[in-house]
């Protein structure tokens, strides 16, 4: 379990970059993007930003693209605005696990729905 400190610098970390990634990129241009979880190396030298884009394919493109290429003026404004000993270099991934999440509860969905209907039939104990 990372320390409290790190908990704080990744929960700093994450609100400072939603919101310069909002000032920054146009929803329009790239779907809303949104930062789901950062996580910093124990020396602060490095963070992964986890990000969502809602949107069709092609803003999905152009978002993830968008962000690779202001990589650096999104990391300076950051340092700007969090003052830390080091400015973590960022590295942004795309995070798939609502993606996921979603796809598993679409198949719990399909198996309530085909589940036999003896089973909401059958009298319950009391």
């Amino acid at each position: 379990m990372p320390s409290l400190r790190l908990q704080r610098v990744r929960e700093l970390l994450k609100r400072e970059i939603g919101e310069v990634i909002r000032r920054e990129i146009p929803v329009g241009e790239a779907g809303l993007v949104t930062v789901n979880e950062v996580t910093v190396s124990s020396d602060l030298h490095s963070a992964t930003v986890f990000i969502g884009i809602l949107g069709n394919a092609e803003q999905q493109k152009k978002g993830i693209a968008a962000l690779h290429r202001h990589r650096k003026h999104i990391q300076g404004l950051v340092g700007k605005a969090v003052i830390l000993k080091y400015t973590p270099q960022l590295r942004f991934v795309m995070d798939e696990s609502i993606e996921q999440g979603n796809k598993v509860l679409k198949i719990i969905d399909e198996l309530e729905k085909s589940r036999p209907a003896e089973d909401e039939a059958t009298p319950k104990d009391n």
